[in-house]
């Protein structure tokens, strides 16, 4: 290769020329790499053609495969003779490359010998169409170390929205990634103004230990190389600044005092009073099993709901319904069955003529729902504070704990906490400020097979989301599992380490061969990303969390935010003020 072949503006040094002995079309062609050079798989390159009219074409493109072989060996046996030196022959590499812009756009292919650079700065930001997004959300770096960026049009509902993320659980890194793209959302200024910024919101399902309870805490392990990342990407090295941790209250007590371990400060419970779940119908999701829906029973829980709408009546935290005084959500299963059960009683809550099995069915599930509910829709505390989760009253990132519920009580809490801030959306009647939704386990939410009230809710934010401004980001072992029309409006797919098997199915066509494969090894923070932008996914790896991702890394919170926690008069959650370095006199009550 000539050394001095001329290198346009732009373009980095030149490592190879276009093959002549493979097909090279407008889309994808192969380069022989030069001595003492290399192209390794995701490195972005750039190539030129001239037209008979004197323009030029400038293409760009990814590797995605490379290979090295002997040229002069006629059989497998001649490697040892060539290593010997008895054979003469000679080491070629060669890379494959896949198109990702053309510039202007005529589709022609690169004449075999032309001259290929790796493509530096602009060249680079113009192959991978950085240069045409207004609103750059920094994700991590590529495989040559230099920054990624994903259009925030494609996320934040303006040309698309939602986010698909897959891969093996505790080896995907799935849920570090939501979480970095939400804190890289929220803070590199993407969202518009300070006032846009702010006012935006997040909502995040803690479902696994007590990980994602310190998010407002900095990493004591974060180093000054780990810095160094951030500021390469424009991102402050931190953790969220404006956090509210939800939890259920402990089971069996008689306060509601959160069920937590690690975290003292700053955690408010959250429950549903009686006359809330009557009056607001929730009883759907207390069967919220994806193929109960399928079941005849479904007409009963539907009657009763209604019915309990009607004749339910608040009574200082309990309910009365008809005349009995109901404390407890055990007492109201009883009181149901006992109604359900009496044939004087039974066409009033169902409202037509129900078979006994139907009912027995019904109260089955009922009575086996009083050890996973009862915690949680109460008639027995007062409302001294707020006690619901609603994210347009609270901090800008709002953590709801869900790990130490059973799976009937989770399924519980993400079906009415969703269903109420959709409703809440469609009510305000504008899509601004945005609500982010991060769920983890989608695919034991939303699955492929039957129906279930918050499968309904989720196709809405799927298919509705984005003009209200509610966007998804859920992530899933499996994203064959998942319904179908959640994974296709999600404008954004993200792949983690992939369990061979899964990485055969269609839902992840969008990866060529070679990153399939990848996609069985990837490291733990390796992740493929496709974006609309751009035809070829991204091999990133995202940076060392700046906050806190379980209790041992928690370092102490800045003094701000425990501020902030005090300012609410919340006496529940000035316990373990004085760790961030409050005297008595910054607490007001």
């Amino acid at each position: 290769m000539d050394p001095e072949a001329a290198k346009p503006d732009g373009d980095g040094d030149p490592v190879g020329r276009v093959l002549g002995t493979s097909d090279a079309t407008p889309l994808q062609f192969w380069v022989a790499v030069a001595p003492g050079a290399y192209l390794q798989l995701d490195d972005v390159v750039v190539t030129h053609r001239e037209l008979p009219d004197g323009s030029t074409v400038n293409i760009a493109g990814v590797v995605t495969a490379v290979r090295a072989r002997h040229e002069g060996a006629a059989f497998d046996s001649d490697v040892f003779a060539i290593a010997d030196g008895t054979l003469p022959a000679q080491i070629q590499e060669a890379a494959e490359i896949t198109t990702t812009r053309v510039t202007p756009e005529v589709y022609v292919p690169p004449r075999p010998g032309a001259v290929v650079h790796r493509a530096r700065d602009k060249a680079r930001a113009q192959a991978l169409y950085f240069d045409r997004m207004d609103r750059q959300v920094p994700i991590g770096f590529g495989r040559d170390g230099e920054p990624l960026f994903l259009n925030a049009d494609f996320i934040d509902g303006q040309r698309g929205a939602h986010v698909s993320i897959s891969g093996i659980s505790g080896v995907a890194t799935k849920t570090s990634f939501a979480t970095f793209l939400m804190y890289s959302m929220l803070r590199s200024g993407v969202l518009g103004g300070a006032g846009e910024s702010a006012n935006t919101k997040a909502l995040i399902f803690n479902v696994k230990g007590e990980d994602l309870l310190f998010l407002d805490h900095p990493n004591a392990k974060l180093d000054d190389a780990t810095r160094a990342s951030y500021a390469r990407l424009g991102l402050p090295a931190g953790p969220f600044p404006d956090v509210r941790v939800y939890a259920p209250p402990r089971a069996g007590a008689n306060d509601a005092t959160p069920d937590v371990s690690s975290r003292l400060a700053g955690v408010d419970p959250f429950y549903w009073t009686l006359a809330e779940f009557c009056d607001k119908g929730l009883l759907p999701y207390v069967f919220a099993d994806a193929d109960d829906e399928r079941q005849q029973y479904t007409m009963v829980v539907h009657s009763v709901t209604a019915h309990l709408k009607k004749v339910a009546a608040p009574a200082e935290g309990a309910i009365t319904l008809e005349g009995v005084r109901i404390a407890s959500y055990e007492h109201l299963v009883d009181h149901l069955v006992e109604q359900l059960g009496d044939e004087s009683t039974r066409f009033a809550w169902t409202g037509t003529a129900v078979g006994l099995g139907t009912v027995n069915a019904f109260a089955r599930r009922l009575i086996n729902s009083k050890r996973d509910l009862s915690r949680l829709i109460r008639g027995d505390l007062a409302q001294r504070r707020p006690h619901s989760i609603n994210t347009a009253e609270s901090a800008q990132l709002t953590v709801v704990d869900l790990h130490n519920l059973p799976d009937r009580a989770q399924r519980f809490v993400v079906g009415v906490t969703l269903k109420t801030e959709f409703e809440n959306k469609e009510k305000s009647g504008t899509a601004k400020p945005l609500l982010f939704v991060v769920l983890d386990e989608l695919n034991k939410y939303a699955p492929r097979e039957g129906a279930s009230p918050i499968k309904d809710v989720l196709l809405d934010i799927a298919e509705r989301g984005r003009s209200l401004g509610v966007v998804l980001i859920g992530c899933q072992q499996t994203a064959s599992e998942v319904e179908r029309r959640i994974v296709t409006n999600a404008a954004i797919k993200v792949v983690g380490r992939l369990d061979p098997s899964e990485a055969s199915r269609t839902e992840y066509g969008f990866l060529p061969p070679a990153q399939r494969q990848r996609a069985l090894i990837a490291k733990p923070g390796t992740m493929f990303l496709s974006q609309p932008d751009i035809p070829v996914p991204l091999c990133i790896e995202f940076p060392f969390p700046g906050w806190a991702t379980r209790p041992g890394e928690a370092g102490e919170p800045p003094v701000s935010a425990l501020r902030s926690i005090v300012q609410a008069k919340d006496p529940f959650a000035v316990v373990g003020a004085a760790v961030g370095g409050l005297s008595d006199d910054d607490i007001p009550f």
